[in-house]
């Protein structure tokens, strides 16, 4: 069956992402071992190396103390979460010069479905040379990327990975099996430590064994319908994605040293929550849970113990009542959390519906919050928002650590969320 089923996506996955643009837009660095960081500090973490650094041993997750120790000459920079976006943005609009752009699946991934007049081997060879030369010509060369193709967008993800940096691999069902042979399980996306486990626990230790489960096995073994899925992609079937839904919206950061008193910290977590409930309201969605997460600042300025605590809300959207649910999480945290600095403050909105959908709620009898206080509190929000919109962020404030935030680079990129630009205003 898997000799009949044609090529039909390409992915493409940049190299070195946030690195790369680093590079780009320094000449001074190029060819050099270069790491991304959040802040300058040596307590915090490698967020990107260059592969000249990754030579060294330095990878995401490195910690910059021992990033140095690895290399003497590395060049630390911090992150430009706007320029990362910029170029994002340039990048697929190449990449759709080329082959329209099926799905963006992250700040630095895209996939791309292939019709039946492109997709021989000659044909997507010819296409991935036209979209690397692309990419270099209009973009930047410094921005290599690594491209798959496949029968489905999985297994073109996983070709995306086999070779890199500037790779091309062609995943052809008639070698489909052989070549996925030679993986190892952790190369399928999604597969991690737990899962690894849970596998062997059922005798799964190899991608041969894996390969030879039957459908209903794979059910089994992996304990959702998620094996049975994987069974068929894996064998190249070209199955629909299953659609995604946001579930919560949210910030965190990593304090600098004069930042991590419970104070500033506290200015700092009604920032990023304010950001948040922007966010929300441009979503137009409101929220019914408000999360917050702080971690310690442990020895040596490294990590340590970690708080966290929730709070219902009334499905809300404006920033008043927020912020002030926040407030008495903080104050719960500081009298049971006993450490006296924070390395790193999260919030977080979930439990999202439409604001439509919820609307007659706020006028029940039984509401948690007076409906007049909250079309007040909303009005004042939405006109922030508006004022901040035109005369930049933070023109107007509640109260928190503005000084700290116009000296940030703008939100924080995770790979799987690409931010809006507006939000580097906001």
């Amino acid at each position: 069956m898997s000799e009949s089923l044609p090529l039909r996506w390409l992915y493409l996955d940049l190299n070195s992402y946030f690195a790369s643009v680093e590079q780009q837009l320094d000449p001074a660095i190029r060819g050099r071992p270069v790491v991304v960081a959040p802040v300058d500090t040596d307590s915090t973490s490698a967020i990107a190396a260059s592969y000249e650094a990754k030579a060294f041993g330095i990878r995401t997750g490195t910690k910059i103390w021992e990033a140095r120790a690895l290399c003497r000459d590395l060049v630390i920079v911090p992150g430009r979460h706007e320029d990362y976006v910029r170029f994002h943005h340039q990048i697929i609009a190449e990449v759709a010069r080329h082959v329209p752009v099926t799905a963006v699946c992250s700040i630095d991934e895209v996939a791309c479905r292939l019709m039946d007049n492109e997709n021989s081997v000659a044909a997507v060879t010819a296409l991935a040379a036209r979209i690397k030369a692309g990419i270099r010509a209009h973009v930047g060369e410094c921005l290599t990327s690594s491209i798959g193709v496949a029968p489905n967008r999985l297994l073109a993800k996983m070709a995306a990975d086999m070779k890199k940096p500037d790779g091309l691999t062609i995943l052809a069902a008639d070698t489909l099996k052989a070549r996925l042979s030679t993986l190892k399980l952790s190369d399928i996306p999604g597969v991690g430590r737990n899962i690894e486990r849970r596998l062997a626990a059922a005798g799964v230790v190899t991608m041969d064994r894996l390969l030879d489960l039957d459908a209903r096995t794979a059910r089994q073994v992996w304990g959702s319908v998620w094996g049975e899925r994987l069974h068929f992609l894996l064998q190249g079937a070209d199955l629909p994605e299953v659609p995604t839904q946001t579930r919560s919206i949210g910030h965190s950061h990593v304090l600098g040293p004069d930042r991590r008193s419970p104070d500033r910290a506290r200015l700092v977590a009604r920032r990023l929550l304010a950001k948040a409930a922007t966010r929300l309201r441009r979503a137009e969605m409101r929220a019914g849970l408000l999360t917050l997460a702080v971690r310690a600042e442990g020895r040596m300025g490294g990590k340590g113990e970690k708080w966290a605590a929730a709070q219902r809300l009334p499905q809300v959207m404006d920033s008043v009542t927020l912020l002030e649910s926040l407030d008495r999480l903080w104050a719960q945290m500081r009298a049971e959390f006993a450490s006296q600095r924070l390395i790193q403050v999260a919030v977080t909105l979930a439990e999202l519906a439409p604001a439509d959908a919820v609307q007659l709620h706020l006028f029940d009898a039984g509401s948690a919050l007076d409906p007049r206080a909250e079309s007040r509190r909303l009005a004042l929000s939405s006109a922030m928002d508006k004022v901040n919109r035109r005369f930049g962020r933070d023109a107007v404030t509640m109260g928190h650590d503005a000084a700290g935030a116009a000296r940030s680079s703008g939100p924080r990129i995770a790979f799987t969320r690409i931010p809006e630009l507006a939000e580097f205003h906001e």
